[in-house]
């Protein structure tokens, strides 16, 4: 089942056109060699171990189970790639995401490309298939950059080439990593994106990186609105949702709860029994925040 259809090259930039072999210049002479790949190989996934530098711990479900079925309907049609650590055991070192989609999907045996690699290089490669095969976000992508500096002992130089991204970019990212935890974790969530991170990367102050990421998530504003005020350099309070004159303090407390999302833009109609909400909206995007809240609170 795993090999209904011919085994494919046209699923992104693999390993054999990152590492080719110990000769070529993307490897340094003076570093671990590390041979070729082998031919095409069908293993039993039982025989086959996860790899522990595998730089992500978590795996989206949903995803996951969209590859299982491809798999079901046309086999794996890229062979994931494994080092032998003893006699009749494989370590991966590359695909662990078709790994466990073929486990899902009930296969016995799986193809391989057989590599011998040491710990170093086998780290290397883990974290350069991550990066350049799997929708990481970009905090994820920044501690595989850091750990290929300070664990396979390279340059941002000797990087650039390995992931396929320009020197500026990989400090870029790293400087992710100077932001507080609060900030990294909307980053990841998708709370705020890589040009809001930028603009709040350039105050020096932390409560003000604060602020300007609270201001971005709650008032939904844009990233050339976060680079205004970041070059300003104070960050404004959002102003507080005003409340209503008339209506009971069930309806104030409606117009408080709307007003963090719709900057005042609530009103309440209340009339002799009942009432009316009346919400003013800007653009689309601020609904979205709006449900993502929501979506957020099991609302």
């Amino acid at each position: 089942m795993s090999s209904k259809k011919n085994f494919s090259k046209g699923l992104g930039r693999g390993l054999e056109s990152l590492l080719p072999n110990a000769t070529q210049s993307t490897i340094n002479q003076e570093r671990v060699p590390v041979s070729p790949l082998t031919s095409i190989k069908e293993l039993e996934l039982s025989a086959i171990v996860p790899n522990p530098y595998q730089p992500r711990s978590a795996f989206d479900e949903a995803k996951l189970q969209e590859l299982s079925e491809s798999i079901k309907q046309m086999g794996v049609i890229q062979p994931i790639t494994v080092k032998k650590i003893s006699v009749g055991r494989y370590q991966i070192i590359s695909g662990e995401r078709r790994f466990r989609a073929s486990k899902m999907a009930g296969l016995k045996s799986i193809p391989v490309y057989v590599k011998d690699a040491e710990e170093v290089a086998l780290l290397e490669m883990a974290l350069v298939e991550n990066i350049q095969r799997e929708d990481l976000d970009p905090v994820d992508i920044a501690i595989s950059f850091q750990r290929l500096i300070e664990e396979c002992n390279l340059t941002q130089e000797q990087l650039s080439p390995r992931v396929g991204k320009n020197r500026a970019t990989i400090a870029n990212y790293l400087r992710l990593l100077k932001l507080p935890p609060e900030i990294q974790m909307a980053l990841k969530e998708g709370k705020i994106t890589m040009g809001h991170a930028k603009a709040i990367l350039s105050l020096t102050k932390e409560k003000s990186q604060l602020a300007l990421t609270k201001k971005i998530i709650e008032e939904g504003i844009s990233v050339r609105e976060a680079e205004k005020i970041a070059q300003k350099g104070d960050v404004p309070k959002s102003p507080a949702p005003k409340k209503v004159a008339t209506g009971s303090e069930s309806a104030q407390k409606v117009v408080s709860i709307l007003g963090r999302y719709f900057k005042d833009q609530v009103k309440i109609k209340p009339k002799e029994k009942g009432g009316e909400v009346v919400i003013r909206y800007k653009d689309e995007k601020q609904l979205e925040n709006f449900l993502k809240a929501m979506k957020e609170h099991n609302l």
